[in-house]
Formats: structure tokens, C-alpha cells, sequence
């Protein structure tokens, strides 16, 4: 292939695989928008028109589609090499872009759209997981950057599978990778969707989740104490406090759970930030109290999550799968 490293490589996903493999296309819907052409010729001239046309849609969910449309539309050349993975056969499809931008009034829901000439459609197991985590991109549209060029080479007739059938050195960052987008996520969704008394009230979920018995504070006049734990019958007691604060704990707002404890009882504080420097040497010489920052909760989460009330599974929604991992080699 002539000047394939001047050719941009995208990447494309479509719930329709039919259309885009019998029809020798590729396209993205928002039908609503209309003749992108007609807009304007700017991302904020799209960005806004997609805003009138989805009014309740979030700024971040604007600014995502509208980049797409801006992409497919402008930045795309004729020449540039598209990247399709089909659910259908399980097939990574490679073609070259024959067309400039149009719109297909008549389609059914992806129409906008744009001529392709398909040149190879080809296993998956030819491709290192790293290419085919970067080609399983959560957007519709976008740009291959780190494996375009394993792409591209796809094409040529001595590719050579065999040289992607060792094991996969990207396996190991990319798994990690899953895992840490996983925690991020659950607390950013902690932070934006439980707050004061909801926060509250999850942490006891968990605690049940936990093997404890738990009872939640009225509302005001708690002393302090959001939560009162028990593992059996029997005590010890365990006091807990929750902080939905952004900021990190400090050491007086641990003290004034320590002063609302009795003698034998056990604390625990639960915040989703972090804690000072102060309040960390606090809580180490203080081992009767127990602290929880934001990174410790999410795995707890992770590991009691199938335990939890389906009221808060649904808040914080999640799917088991399994994910591949590097095998630990003996040095």
C-alpha cells in the first residue's frame, strides 16, 4: 500500500453489520440531526445544533457526539483506511474510504454515511488483545492510534499470523487498565449519585453485605454516628461515621468520633476523599478505630458487590466478566 503511513486510520462500530458489509459502507445515525453538511463547518456550530436538537442531553454527551459527527464528516479523507470489528461472524473488516460525506435520507437510521471498499476480513485471533481492546472503543467513531499500524499490516499478503500467537505482553497493562476505569468509575458514580443520608445508608448495605448487622441513625441528633454495626449478638459495638466530603478527613473530625465511642467499642470511618497526614498518624495510634478512604471502599465494593441491594447495584451498574491476565513467569 502507497503511503499508508500518511493515511489516517479509524475505527467504527454499528449495531447494523449487514448494512455495512452488503452495502459497501460505513455510516453513524443520529437521524434526527439531519444533513450534517448543511450545519456548518465548525464543532461548535455542530455542538450547538445537537444541543437544539437534544435538549436534555449532557454537556459531556454534546460534546462526545458532536466530535464524532465533526470527525466523520471533515476530518475523514478519501484513502483513509477504516477499521469495522462484526458481531455477526467475529471478523475484524479493513477498508479503504471511497467517498467523500453524504447523507441517505432514506436509510432507516445510520444516514450519514460514506463509501468504503472492504479489503480484508479477517479472524480476530490474528490480533494482539491490545489491538482488539483499542478497536472495542466504547464511542461509535474514532481514531486507532496505538495499533494502526498491526491494523494496516493486516492487509499486505504475508502478514504473519504466527507473530501474533505468542503471548501478548499488552494483556497485562490492558486488563490493568479495565480495572482501574472500573474503580474510577464507581466513585465517581458514589460521589455524584449518594450524598449525606444516601451515602449512609449504602455503606450499611455493604456492612450487611459484609456479614454485619447494622442499624442506621435517625436523621440529627446522632452524635456523630451515622451507623451502628454488630458481627453477632454480642458485642463489641462498632460506632461508624460516613463523609461524602470532597476534601480529606482531619484529625478532629476523627477525634469527635472517638469521643462519642463508650469503653469497648470499636469505630469505623468511612469517607470516599482520603485523610491528612494528621488524621492518618491519628488513626495509626489509634488502632481501635478503623479508617476507609475512597480507594479501600471501591474494593470492598468490588468484592461484596453481588451481595448488595439490587436498589444499589442499579445505581452503580456493573457486569461480571473475565478478563485476560499475563502469567507470572519465574525469574
Amino acid at each position: 500500500m502507497e503511503n499508508s503511513t500518511e493515511r489516517a486510520v479509524w475505527g467504527i462500530h454499528t449495531q447494523d453489520d449487514y448494512l455495512f458489509l452488503n452495502n459497501n459502507v460505513i455510516a453513524i445515525g443520529w437521524k434526527s440531526i439531519g444533513d450534517i453538511s448543511k450545519i456548518g463547518v465548525t464543532r461548535e456550530s455542530i455542538k450547538a445544533h445537537y444541543a437544539d436538537v437534544y435538549p436534555d442531553a449532557s454537556k459531556q454527551s454534546i460534546a462526545n457526539s458532536a466530535g464524532m459527527l465533526y470527525r466523520f464528516v471533515y476530518e475523514v479523507k478519501i484513502g483513509d483506511y477504516v477499521v469495522f470489528p462484526s458481531k455477526v461472524d467475529r471478523m475484524i473488516n479493513i477498508g479503504v474510504i471511497e467517498s467523500d460525506y453524504y447523507h441517505d435520507e432514506n436509510a432507516a437510521e445510520y444516514v450519514q454515511q460514506r463509501k468504503v471498499k472492504w479489503l480484508k476480513h479477517l479472524p480476530r485471533t490474528l490480533f494482539s488483545q491490545g489491538a482488539l481492546y483499542e478497536v472495542g472503543s466504547f464511542l461509535s467513531f474514532f481514531s486507532l492510534r496505538n495499533y494502526a499500524d498491526e491494523f494496516i499490516s493486516a492487509i499486505n499478503k504475508d502478514f504473519n499470523k504466527a507473530s501474533f500467537a505468542e503471548e501478548d505482553e499488552t494483556i497485562g497493562a490492558t486488563a490493568e487498565e479495565i480495572v482501574e476505569a472500573t474503580k474510577d468509575f464507581i466513585l465517581k458514580e458514589l460521589s455524584k449519585k449518594f450524598k449525606g443520608y444516601d451515602l449512609e445508608e449504602f455503606i450499611a448495605d455493604l456492612l450487611n453485605a459484609m456479614g454485619y448487622r447494622t442499624k442506621l441513625s435517625p436523621h440529627g441528633g446522632d452524635s456523630g454516628i451515622d451507623i451502628t454495626a454488630y458481627k453477632d449478638e454480642l458485642p463489641p459495638r462498632i460506632l461508624v461515621q460516613v463523609k461524602s466530603q470532597d476534601g480529606d478527613i482531619k484529625e478532629s473530625t476523627i477525634q469527635s468520633l472517638k469521643g462519642a465511642m463508650r469503653e469497648g467499642d470499636y469505630g469505623l470511618f468511612v469517607t470516599l476523599s482520603n485523610y491528612t497526614k494528621n488524621a492518618a498518624k491519628y488513626l495509626q495510634n489509634t488502632p481501635i478505630i478503623r479508617g476507609i478512604n475512597g480507594t479501600e471502599l471501591v474494593d470492598l465494593i468490588l468484592k461484596y458487590y453481588e451481595q448488595l441491594d439490587e436498589k444499589h447495584q442499579k445505581a452503580i451498574p456493573l457486569k461480571k466478566v473475565y478478563i485476560p491476565i499475563q502469567n507470572e513467569k519465574d525469574e
